[in-house]
């Protein structure tokens, strides 16, 4: 591995959180809580006195209180720190703070573990009383445990998600690719609409015909048509005469012939260890453990929230926690004010919208240090900032470690960051069904970022992925020195054999993005191109290093004035346009002087205004090409200094738009085109390519066209005192153990038997 570890922070605003988050001298009020605590004592000591008269707090709501109490009284000039010891703290309803609890910049809140201490604070509760059911089956009366009337989603045991009841059985061999059932029907190709279809219906294989004696309870859940994304929709019937299955409620697109699906949430269908199933009516819970129970604890969520900071909240910290077992997302920031969660360990939380922390609105908020893991949406998901006026919110993700993401929603990513002026930075993201990050809104930066083994569950996807169907997006934001590599996808090809890699860039700038800056990042192994600009104008492509990605190493796919998707998008480009071209903020933005009206060029082509310049292409495959055009005027793009090298081969491109047949051309007639004249053929001398060293030796040709080193020592997480932990030990998943045999033999499988 090329990247050198960082070992200190890189910002003032980090070491003014870390200032933040640690009580000033001065005036300072500290409580503790602690498992052997009491609410009725005064908080005030770390461990119970020797008469049992006094001691710590047992709640951090108690805890919340005291701080409420004294700053009612006048008490506002003090620090005030709570300091949590070892040991779980069951929160079955979300913990709120509001305004009143909040600091000041010079008197900040702070809620950390105590010392070396590591607090666990649990969404829910334990389930215990588990009694024989049948055979390795086991059940137990959670109605008597704090749960009647609550329908929860999830469950826990020894600190790892477990398995609802379905069918077909989970597969651990092949997470990925196995544990499916495949839809029968008519083929359909897939960008071919169909009147027929409909949405709510679908046709399944005689095998998967199944009875159940609640079936309104099972849930379907399916990977509809594109692979984008699943839904998972309550079942209203199967029609055994037909095969066909209907649902409740409609899918995001009609369900095909190949796409995969189970069922869920039946009793009949526990039958793997790790599978439960809660039986709402008598507050039943079937549980087959994995392990034997004995020292190993069983939770399921309360609510949906655990802590929750709330509007007008300003100057909290929460630091240091183990963060587990929420229906929802686990943390959440809503119009906060330089509030700051550092260095907890944010796991198994959320369903199909619960991230591990949502920061939403709000100014100078920071997620800083987090280790983040097992969430069903997203890692983390940050917003904030008025895209009219284009005011920033300052909000940032720094320095986290997030990993296998998106278990229940396959659109779930590591970083969803939308709004204006956030920042995303030094994260390590890996191991997600789609997106290491996705962004959407202005003047926002993704810098210093590792995003890995990522797309593994859809395709049509990417490593940083953005849109601008409205025309401003993601305008004025930048995209710099991230190392992006092994980027996946999973999908099927014609005749229903499923692939891994497939269909996946590594850049992926979609659907008329404008004004984005991607500069000096590092780009391997991606299965269709390290870089797509889809419709893309005004963007700048600079100084980045672009390594043996799969069939091209760069794509660009224009649209003209007659594509449906031009069409269909130009009520929301004027209106996007015509909502900020007034605003003073606005008229800096490159090339919006040009109304979405005036866009199309003479021969009807739309894809202006980028330029691809000064950078590095290495790649080893005799069949890829070096850039894949369709639709793109030429001399309205720049396309030139850059270094290639192929290893002595023959440097391919391909071009198809108007008044053309699609061809492929050598470098001497794609020159004739008029790009690349300053470009050089040429081995650019990494230190060590195949060890992933991209690093230039003193003497690299690459240097005579104006490339500038790119700081890879800088990528990443780096050690810091707001770090979950150091050094970072990474967890398993797919570059331990690859999907791409598994997962291909599992289409052809399925596909041979039925």
């Amino acid at each position: 591995m090329f990247i050198k570890i960082n070992t200190i922070g890189v910002t003032l605003h980090l070491v003014g959180w870390l200032i933040a988050g640690v009580a000033p001298a001065g005036q300072t009020a500290e409580f503790y809580v602690a498992t052997n605590g009491n609410d009725r004592w005064s908080g005030r000591l770390a461990a119970p006195n020797r008469m049992k008269s006094d001691g710590p707090f047992a709640s951090l709501q108690r805890a919340r209180d005291a701080i409420r109490s004294r700053r009612s009284s006048g008490t506002t000039d003090e620090s005030q720190t709570v300091y949590v010891r070892s040991g779980t703290y069951e929160i079955r309803q979300t913990l709120k703070f509001e305004a009143q609890d909040g600091g000041s910049p010079a008197a900040p809140v702070t809620y950390c573990a105590y010392k070396d201490d590591k607090p666990i604070l649990v969404g829910g509760g334990t389930i215990t009383g588990f009694v024989p059911h049948k055979g390795n089956i086991l059940k137990a009366d959670v109605g008597a445990q704090g749960f009647k009337g609550i329908y929860f989603r999830q469950l826990i045991f020894d600190g790892h998600r477990q398995q609802l009841a379905r069918y077909p059985n989970f597969d651990p061999r092949n997470p990925h690719g196995g544990g499916w059932a495949y839809a029968d029907g008519e083929s359909i190709p897939l960008y071919t609409d169909s009147p027929e279809e409909d949405t709510r219906s679908f046709t399944i294989k005689q095998k998967d015909i199944r009875t159940w004696a609640h079936p309104k309870e099972v849930q379907v859940f399916v990977f509809a048509r594109y692979n984008w994304w699943n839904d998972i929709c309550d079942l209203d019937s199967i029609d055994a005469a037909t095969r066909r299955v209907r649902l409740a409620e409609g899918a995001s697109y009609a369900v095909r012939l190949h796409d995969r699906f189970y069922f869920q949430n039946a009793l009949e269908e526990l039958d793997a260890p790790g599978e439960w199933y809660l039986d709402k009516r008598t507050s039943t819970l079937y549980f087959w453990p994995p392990s034997a129970l004995k020292g190993k604890a069983v939770i399921a969520p309360t609510t949906r929230t655990i802590l929750e900071l709330g509007k007008g909240t300003a100057n909290v910290t929460v630091r240091g926690f183990i963060v587990q077992c929420a229906e929802g997302t686990a943390i959440t920031l809503n119009e906060t004010t330089n509030c700051l969660i550092a260095a907890n360990t944010i796991r198994n939380v959320g369903d199909y919208e619960g991230c591990g922390v949502a920061v939403n609105g709000g100014v100078r908020n920071g997620v800083v240090g987090n280790d983040v893991f097992d969430t069903g949406s997203h890692g983390i998901r940050l917003s904030g900032g008025d895209r009219i006026k284009l005011v920033s919110a300052e909000n940032s993700a720094v320095n986290n470690y997030i990993h296998h993401v998106g278990v229940i929603y396959k659109h779930g990513v590591g970083i969803d960051l939308s709004g204006v002026g956030n920042r995303a930075s030094h994260n390590l993201i890996h191991d997600g069904p789609r997106m290491g990050l996705m962004f959407s809104g202005n003047n926002l930066v993704i810098e210093y970022n590792h995003i890995r083994h990522m797309s593994l569950e859809t395709e049509d996807t990417g490593a940083i992925y953005t849109g601008g169907r409205d025309w401003i997006s993601s305008r004025g934001s930048v995209i710099r020195y991230n190392y992006i590599h092994d980027i996946l996808g999973y999908g099927h090809d014609e005749k229903g054999l499923w692939h891994s890699p497939f269909f996946a860039w590594g850049v992926y700038l979609d659907d008329n993005t404008g004004g984005v800056d991607v500069i000096g990042n590092i780009i391997v192994r991606c299965s269709r191109a390290g870089l797509h600009l889809h419709n893309g104008r005004d963007n700048h492509i600079e100084n980045n290093i672009i390594v043996n990605n799969g069939e091209q190493q760069v794509q660009y796919g224009g649209w003209t004035k007659d594509d449906r998707r031009w069409k269909a998008h130009q009520p929301t480009m004027i209106a996007g346009y015509e909502a900020v071209v007034s605003e003073l903020a606005w008229r800096n933005m490159r090339n919006m002087s040009l109304h979405p009206t005036n866009a199309i060029l003479p021969n009807g082509t739309i894809m202006t205004g980028n330029e691809f310049i000064r950078n590095i292409i290495y790649y080893h495959s005799p069949k890829a090409q070096y850039l894949w055009c369709e639709n793109v005027p030429f001399d309205h793009n720049v396309i030139d200094s850059n270094l290639i090298w192929h290893f002595d081969q023959t440097v391919v491109s391909e071009q198809n738009g108007p008044g053309m047949m699609r061809s492929k051309m050598d470098w001497t007639k794609w020159q004739v085109l008029g790009l690349d004249h300053q470009s050089l053929i040429a081995d650019p001398l990494f230190v060590d390519a195949a060890k992933d060293d991209y690093r230039l030796r003193r003497k690299s040709p690459a240097y005579d066209l104006g490339f500038k080193a790119i700081p890879a020592g800088r990528i990443g997480p780096y050690r810091d005192p707001l770090r979950a932990s150091w050094p970072i030990r990474e967890a398993e998943g797919v570059r331990e153990q690859p999907i791409t045999k598994l997962a291909l033999r599992a289409g052809q499988y399925a596909n041979r038997r039925n």
